[in-house]
């Protein structure tokens, strides 16, 4: 722990640190809009079509400069972007097609002028590797403030602009209607990922960039429907995806970039687990609750029919173990609903009006489907079994004055009354 501790405090695992928490802001921050909006695909390409201005700005500057690689790259993801947008809007091409045929085209020009500057006379090497995969360890004071002036504009525009980025990401119709310039805000969009992508490729690489970008939005996302609680979610998701990816790269000796990208996908399986709305988990939990509900209705319109029964006659007909059957029973009894012994079960009065909600709902959705759905009569019970444990009381009043209020279903069986 002391030899952990000790490589933290570096300066360069400082530098990297911070650096790489900026990313996971930044990038949490502009990928909320970019997974909601469905343009996750964007970012990939952008983040493979600035290659081509390292070499520009390599050709321009005459030497490595973070200042010219920064406007280089920036430059070249804006071109890519109005080029992808113009190929969307004017020629007969699939919107994802034009992303692969722009950003595979600039990405290959990038390496053919990478390729070209290294065979030139005396020389120049770029690390590919670095640029793919990202160099956080090595990161420069210069990379530093780069980043931290970036992530500051980015959260400013998001401020700034949320009200209309809210609209145009919701209902990019109703925005225009209103005179919101939603295409002007999409190009203003293309503008922040360019410089989040370009300020991220010290820290991650222009291949992972896009994990940070969509992986801590689509883990906010689980765990929230409310837009400013999800990009601040997925802004502390990413810093502590960055953290712990740091972490992890200097304990076990592994390279940051990809450690940083395993960490947010961790924590994304994670809230895939143990979210409260939409966890497998809890869902599995509110599932066998629902089940178990839904269990207990049938016994107890079972019962409503069949006066005395007990668990081994009401198990067989409804394909209920008899260990289940007995906890089932004992829930209704506590629920003081039924009462008696295994071999000799009725309902109470609570049971029984329980039971007449059941049947009355049973047969006015038999009624409304062959009335209002035109459902023939020997095939509406099966869909009535099911559709009598999701019926809420305002659905069935609204039910029973479309069909003016009936008295008997399809069969002749009279309908319950509804008790108030």
């Amino acid at each position: 722990m002391a030899e952990i501790l000790s490589i933290l405090s570096e300066g360069f695992a400082i530098r990297g640190l911070i650096t790489s928490c900026m990313v996971g802001v930044m990038c949490g921050v502009l990928g909320t809009f970019l997974v909601l909006k469905n343009m996750s695909l964007i970012g990939d390409a952008l983040s493979h079509a600035i290659l081509p201005g390292v070499f520009v700005a390599f050709i321009v500057i005459g030497g490595i400069s973070t200042a010219g690689f920064f406007i280089g790259c920036t430059i070249a993801g804006l071109i890519a972007a109005l080029s992808i947008a113009w190929i969307q809007q004017n020629i007969p091409t699939k919107s994802d097609a034009a992303i692969g045929i722009i950003f595979t085209a600039m990405f290959s020009i990038g390496v053919i002028g990478i390729s070209y500057l290294s065979r030139l006379e005396g020389g120049v090497h770029i690390d590919m590797q670095d640029f793919l995969f990202g160099s956080v360890l090595g990161i420069s004071d210069e990379d530093m403030y780069l980043t931290f002036g970036i992530m500051c504009y980015t959260i400013l525009s998001v401020v700034l602009f949320y009200r209309y980025l809210f609209i145009t990401t919701f209902q990019a119709t109703i925005a225009k209607t209103m005179g919101i310039p939603a295409e002007a805000l999409h190009y203003f969009i293309m503008l922040l990922l360019s410089l989040v992508v370009v300020s991220s490729l010290a820290a991650v690489g222009v291949i992972l960039v896009v994990a940070m970008l969509v992986t801590p939005a689509a883990t906010a996302l689980l765990l929230s429907n409310k837009l400013k609680v999800v990009i601040l979610l997925s802004a502390v998701i990413g810093m502590i995806a960055s953290f712990l990816g740091m972490v992890v790269a200097v304990v076990f000796d592994f390279p940051p970039g990809p450690s940083i990208c395993v960490s947010a996908t961790a924590i994304y399986f994670i809230a895939v687990l143990f979210s409260p709305e939409n966890g497998l988990i809890f869902k599995g939990i509110r599932n066998y609750k629902e089940a178990n509900r839904i269990e207990r209705e049938d016994i107890v319109k079972y019962l409503l029919k069949n006066k005395g029964s007990n668990i081994q006659n009401i198990g067989a007909f409804l394909g209920i173990t008899s260990r289940k059957m007995k906890s089932l029973v004992n829930d209704l009894k506590s629920s003081g609903l039924v009462s008696g012994t295994y071999n000799n079960l009725v309902l109470s009065d609570s049971g029984i009006t329980q039971a007449n909600e059941l049947v009355r709902a049973h047969r006015l959705w038999e009624t409304y489907q062959v009335e209002a759905m035109g459902v023939a009569p020997d095939k509406i019970h099966l869909y009535a079994e099911n559709m009598e444990h999701h019926l809420s009381k305002d659905i069935l009043s609204e039910i029973e004055e479309k069909l003016g209020y009936p008295t008997e279903d399809p069969h002749g069986s009279p309908i319950p009354p509804r008790k108030n």
